[in-house]
Parts: structure tokens; sequence; C-alpha cells
């Protein structure tokens, strides 16, 4: 497969990773058009049936294949519902969380709600995660990316994550 996802075999199973930025338009009735290299293997792994749901921490939007989605829903629905931090992440992700299917144009709608959330304009960035895809304002994202790459202070970094080596 492409550099935007590759196909790579772990103990036997295929995993699929999602990789890449791409700028993308919003229609004027609230699709967008998913990149050419997404559509084939999101064919093959969940029938183009995708979750939408807001990022609980970020204002942009979460975008799923609907069996990775199933086995994050599962744990969080698992967790003990008395707990208020626990109950919140329950109502506003599982809440948000939104069945679409991308048509055979490769087009998405995304519901009126999710686009105030994440406050979408006509243009917008898709970004690989792995196993998902964020999906950002375009004017919002480029502010973001900038305060990230001038934070650099690396003081909240995981132990794991100071280890690895890029």
């Amino acid at each position: 497969m492409g550099k935007s996802g590759t196909k790579c075999h772990n103990n036997g199973l295929s995993v699929h990773k999602f990789r890449g930025v791409s700028n993308l338009s919003l229609d004027a009735k609230g699709r967008i058009v998913l990149p050419a290299r997404y559509r084939e293997r999101l064919l093959e792994i969940c029938q183009s049936q995708l979750i939408v749901t807001i990022d609980t921490d970020q204002p942009c939007l979460l975008i799923y294949p609907l069996p990775e989605w199933e086995l994050i829903e599962e744990k969080i629905e698992a967790l003990p519902s008395f707990n208020p931090t626990t109950r919140r992440i329950q109502r506003l992700l599982i809440g948000h969380a939104t069945e679409v299917e991308v048509d055979t144009s490769g087009r998405m709608l995304l519901s009126n709600p999710l686009r105030e959330y994440a406050q979408l304009g006509k243009k917008v960035v898709l970004i690989g995660q792995g196993k998902k895809f964020e999906l950002w304002d375009e004017a919002l994202w480029a502010e973001r990316m900038e305060s990230w790459l001038g934070d650099g202070t690396g003081d909240d970094m995981p132990a794991a994550l100071a280890e690895l080596t890029l």
C-alpha cells in the first residue's frame, strides 16, 4: 500500500494505518470528499462505514472505521459511570458518535452539530492518526500546529515517548 496508509502484518493480523495530511473542502451541504488513497482501504476494512465523534480536548472531529470504534465504545461503556470524569467522557464521545457512510463518490456527510463543534469552515484538514483520522478547520489546525511546534518544552512528556527514537 502507499505511503499514506500501509497494510502491514503484526503477528499474522493485518493492520491498517492512516497517515498524512490532506487539505479538503467542505461543500455547502456539509460534505467532504475523502482522498482516493483511503477509499479502497475503508471499503475493505469497514464497508465504508465510519463513526464521527468529537475530540474532548481539541476543537476537532475524530473519524473511526466502524470496527475500530466499536472496540473503543466497549471500553468506554465498561468504565464506571459513577465517576464524574468518566461519565462526562461517555456522554461526549458516545453521545456525539454519528454513523456515516462514504458514498460511491467518496463523499461523507457531517452533521451540523459536529461541524459546529469543530468550527469547520469551507477549508478543512484531514489528518491520518494511525487507526483513525482527525478533521480540523484549516485555520484552527494551522494555529494549533504553530503553538505545538513553538512549545517544545516536553515537560509533560510520558517516559515511553521520551525514550522513543525517531
